[in-house]
């Protein structure tokens, strides 16, 4: 009998597996390897592999946010900017520096004098003693101040205006009020102006107002819109009453100013009249008087005293003598 023999089924099966596995085992020792891509759910673009450029070193700061490890880097180009900015402004600064060093000792922005404009009693050596301008650099004026300062220190002055130029020059223009009133008390006396404020008398002025007080006025207010002008020593209604009362002064006579009965004077017929202090009926006080005293000249009348105060209830004083004559007839 042959010892061959057939295959069985399952036999020639295990055969073929063995033999497969032997040819892939020899193809995978050939074959090049491969790198594996990575597979993803979605489809993503291919890119162009780009060669990193090399950073270069930068500065790394520090800062405290409350979590570990959080670094901000400046950028390069931040940084080299930032020290262009340092290099400009070291350079203002010091330009600044220099110029105002050459502008305080320089003597070409130094002030020989100031210019005077519009001063009439006012000299330009008082000025200057006050705001003592000579040889001060131009860079160290200051106009507001120095107006203030003359308006304070001198109050004869209206308005005070400074301007000063490169490189030494000053200008100053004035305001001088224009004294109406010379009021005389006692020993001393003022000018006034037609707003009411005193000041001290420069010189000699024609056609001023006399009038002689026997007390203190009351002062008027100091207008809101001006609040470097002094107090006015006189009410602006009284200034108004007096320059609308002294036209009618007696020749000879001066004007008087009584705290009770204001404005009057001594009449050189032997009396004192006495008009008040508002000017608003003045005329018609000055009227009421002149009927008056042609009233009392026509019954041969000497009065001592006659107060028009209040128009309307105008009221006079006998002499003594004549009180006397009129009692004994009486008693006749």
């Amino acid at each position: 009998m042959s010892e061959k023999r057939e295959l069985s089924r399952a036999e020639i099966v295990r055969r073929r597996r063995a033999q497969r596995a032997a040819r892939e085992y020899q193809q995978t020792a050939v074959r090049p390897s491969v790198p594996v891509r990575s597979v993803t759910t979605r489809a993503v673009p291919a890119r162009p592999m780009v060669k990193p450029m090399r950073a270069e070193p930068s500065r790394r700061f520090h800062v405290a946010l409350g979590l570990p490890e959080i670094h901000l880097h400046r950028p390069a180009a931040f940084s080299k900017r930032s020290t262009r900015w340092r290099v400009v402004s070291f350079s203002i600064v010091v330009s600044i520096i220099v110029m105002l060093y050459l502008g305080l000792t320089l003597s070409y922005f130094r002030i020989s004098g100031a210019t005077v404009l519009g001063n009439q009693r006012l000299t330009r050596e008082e000025i200057q003693s006050v705001l003592g301008l000579t040889g001060q650099s131009i860079f160290t004026v200051q106009p507001n101040e120095m107006a203030a300062r003359l308006r304070m220190n001198y109050p004869e002055l209206a308005s005070a205006q400074v301007d000063a130029y490169l490189p030494n020059h000053v200008y100053i223009t004035l305001t001088e009020r224009q004294p109406v009133i010379v009021w005389r008390q006692g020993d001393a006396y003022t000018w006034i102006d037609s707003a009411g404020v005193a000041f001290r008398p420069r010189g000699d002025v024609a056609g001023l107002i006399a009038v002689n007080g026997l007390a203190l006025p009351t002062q008027g207010a100091s207008p809101s819109s001006d609040p470097l002008s002094p107090p006015p020593f006189l009410q602006k209604e009284m200034v108004d009453a007096i320059l609308t009362l002294a036209p009618n002064v007696p020749a000879g006579s001066s004007m008087i100013f009584d705290p009770v009965y204001g404005l009057g004077w001594n009449d050189s017929r032997g009396w004192q009249a006495f008009f008040g202090t508002s000017s608003k009926d003045m005329a018609l006080k000055v009227r009421v008087y002149q009927s008056l005293v042609d009233s009392l000249a026509s019954r041969g009348k000497s009065p001592a005293f006659i107060s028009v105060v209040y128009p309307d209830a105008p009221f006079y004083r006998m002499a003594e003598t004549n009180v006397q004559e009129l009692t004994l007839d009486n008693g006749q």
